[in-house]
Formats: structure tokens, sequence, C-alpha cells
């Protein structure tokens, strides 16, 4: 596979963006270099590689979730720097 000009110029054009003949073909050798140097891949024996999303192991390293008692209402109140019907006040976001 390998990219053309009119490929460059479609992509340019989706992208909104103005090239000069010289900054189409300078793309159109980068881009088919990039592709070049991809395809190398295709030469490695893959067979027994199983696909994964992460070349490292990764594990989650939350606490476990577990359901307890929350504050009383009385103590959580206390943070709070206004306090209305039991409840914390907070300025107006609307108008």
């Amino acid at each position: 596979m390998s990219i053309t000009i009119k490929d460059v110029e479609h992509v340019a054009k989706l992208a909104r963006l103005e090239l000069s003949n010289q900054e189409n073909e300078q793309l159109t050798e980068q881009l088919n270099a990039i592709l070049k140097y991809a395809e190398k891949l295709n030469e490695l024996d893959t067979d027994h590689v199983e696909p994964t999303s992460h070349p490292m192991p990764l594990s989650n390293v939350m606490r476990e979730d577990t359901a307890r008692e929350s504050l009383p209402l009385e103590k959580v109140l206390l943070n709070a720097p206004d306090e209305e019907d039991g409840q914390i006040r907070v300025p107006a976001v609307l108008e």
C-alpha cells in the first residue's frame, strides 16, 4: 500500500489545510516512508504471541470497595462553610 499525492490532498482538504505542491510531495514521501517502515512488522513471526492491549501487565491497585456507616450529620456540617436546615449551603451558580 502506498500513499498518493491525491490521498494527501484529500486528507488536507478534510482537515481544511492549504498545502503547497512542495508540501504535498514532501508529505507523500514521508507518509510512504512511514508505511514502508511499518511493513517490516509483517516479517515478524507472531504465531505464538498472544494479543495484548498493553505491553506490561496491569493490576488494579485500588482498595476493596466496602460499605460502611457514614459520618453523623452534625460532624459533616462542622466542615461546611454555611449550613441551612441540615444541608450544606453553597453560593448560587445560576441567576
